[in-house]
């Protein structure tokens, strides 16, 4: 939505008004919507100067970068709070996030919550307008049944399951985004955001699997006490055991027109075995299991196999891998038998079997390579962790192949 605002008094310009990205499934840093085709983050430069220096091998498993933008924190007659971009004319360059910066922000939210703002009234009338939004963004069709575990958005007040309308990490990232940048940072503060490709525009039921890829999740620069924390989450999950965890996903149920939502608590008490059923799960839509997406998916997870094997002094600590398909089915692919016959004609590597599915590399926070000019180890060979996690990823999905 563009608007016109005064940022400065006596200075109007139009701006866009940045709205949340509903279909985030994990991650802590909230992303918003720039345009349908245009998603945004808050820059870190470290991120920015792995797209800016992305191996061409790597561009088609990434979110296309399209640059940075200024954006700044409103308020308006009321005291409502906004979140507003100047014109991507404007945003040109590279950007080195000052110590001020949301970059700031965005890692003082992993630390727990101090309260500092929790009952703040404009985050609380933001709260309730973003549900109003979200509820409005979805298909009257299409509601979101949530599975998560957290309490807030998990149970009703007699601690039964509550249904939302729309995602409810969604919400939880941007309740978290907007409380903490009224209690840290001045109105009018000038923030950069990265603008990134809307991977998920092009299908009008995204189904989303977000994996935390590789056996080590913190970066060069954690503290120690960060670095004890990181290490014991994937000790107890399946990062340490396959070297990939489930951090988010939602799936389109055809049975009951509704998503089925989890968080990265439920990915973080799954066991191997409960890792290879959450996999199936991805892949069912309430009435089968999308037997036609494997092998797209399979072909594509080699093919970004060795890619990875070929990026010497790459480690991708902390980054996430999306695998994304659209839940809505095309009406004569719905009967079984219709459907069996699309599947024996359609082949994995053709642009029709391929376009089925999509597989990006997101969140290079903390990835580091040769060249980066961080004064970080630089390492040789590629990064084992990352390979061991696609290499059990790709055999346990060749499983359910077979079995099937």
């Amino acid at each position: 939505m563009v608007i016109k605002d005064s940022w400065d008094k006596g200075d109007t310009q139009v701006g866009v008004l940045l709205e949340p990205f509903i279909h985030q499934v994990g991650g802590h840093v909230s992303m918003m919507k720039y345009d349908e085709h245009t998603i945004c983050k808050p820059l870190i430069s470290q991120e920015q100067r792995f797209y800016e220096s992305l191996p061409l091998a790597m561009k088609q498993f990434t979110p296309q970068y399209k640059g940075t933008v200024t954006v700044h924190l409103l308020k308006d007659s009321r005291g409502h709070l906004s979140l507003v971009a100047s014109p991507l004319t404007d945003n040109c360059g590279p950007y080195d996030a000052s110590s001020e910066s949301s970059m700031m922000l965005w890692q003082k939210l992993q630390k727990n919550n101090s309260g500092h703002g929790k009952d703040c009234p404009l985050v609380q009338w933001k709260h309730s307008q973003l549900t109003q939004s979200l509820k409005e963004s979805c298909s009257s069709k299409t509601l979101l049944r949530t599975e998560f575990h957290v309490s807030s958005f998990m149970e009703d007040t007699n601690g039964n399951q509550a249904e939302k309308s729309c995602n409810p990490w969604r919400l939880h990232c941007h309740k978290e985004h907007l409380t903490r940048m009224f209690s840290e940072y001045q109105e009018n503060k000038m923030h950069r955001f990265l603008l990134l490709e809307n991977v998920v525009s092009k299908y009008k039921c995204p189904c989303i699997l977000d994996l935390k890829m590789g056996t080590r999740q913190h970066g060069d620069d954690a503290s120690e006490e960060k670095k004890a924390r990181h290490i014991k989450k994937c000790e107890q999950s399946t990062s340490a055991s396959l070297g990939v965890r489930i951090c988010g996903m939602q799936v389109y149920q055809a049975d009951s027109n509704h998503f089925l939502c989890k968080d990265k608590y439920y990915g973080r008490k799954l066991s191997t075995d409960g890792f290879r059923q959450a996999l199936y799960q991805f892949l069912h839509n309430g009435l089968h299991l999308r037997t036609d997406l494997l092998e797209p998916i399979l072909f594509q997870l080699k093919a970004l196999l060795s890619v990875i094997k070929n990026q010497s002094s790459y480690r991708f600590y902390s980054s996430s891998l999306l695998i994304i398909y659209d839940g809505q089915m095309p009406p004569e692919r719905t009967t079984g038998s219709h459907l069996q016959g699309c599947l024996q004609k359609t082949n994995c590597s053709s642009p029709e079997g391929l376009s089925k599915v999509d597989i990006r590399m997101i969140d290079f926070a903390h990835t580091t390579y040769k060249g980066s000019r961080y004064n970080h180890p630089i390492y040789d060979g590629p990064d084992h962790g990352y390979i061991f996690g696609l290499e059990n990823l790709i055999q346990i999905l060749q499983d359910i192949s077979e079995v099937e």
